[in-house]
């Protein structure tokens, strides 16, 4: 059953949302609608998300510096594998 909602917005964010609506073919009730399904549905738990044997495999344990350069390392790749 559709019940009417009426909201309080920002003009410049609803003419927005109407040209984003437009773009997508759908209607801005409808992006709304799915929106606050998605914020209230309890099926889609965080801690309900399993991870695959094969993606766990993939992993090595090992921890990536966060100041690496991978552009830098990987054009040292680069240069040793084509010497």
């Amino acid at each position: 059953m559709d019940t009417k909602l009426t909201l309080k917005l920002n003009q410049e964010i609803i003419e927005k949302a109407k040209i984003y609506a437009s773009q997508k073919k759908v209607s801005l009730s409808r992006i709304i609608e799915n929106y606050l399904n998605s914020l209230t549905n309890d099926s889609k738990n965080d801690n309900s998300i399993e991870i695959s044997p094969f993606v766990k495999s993939m992993s090595s344990g090992k921890k990536m510096p966060t100041d690496l350069d991978y552009k830098k390392e990987y054009s040292k790749h680069l240069m040793n594998k084509y010497k």
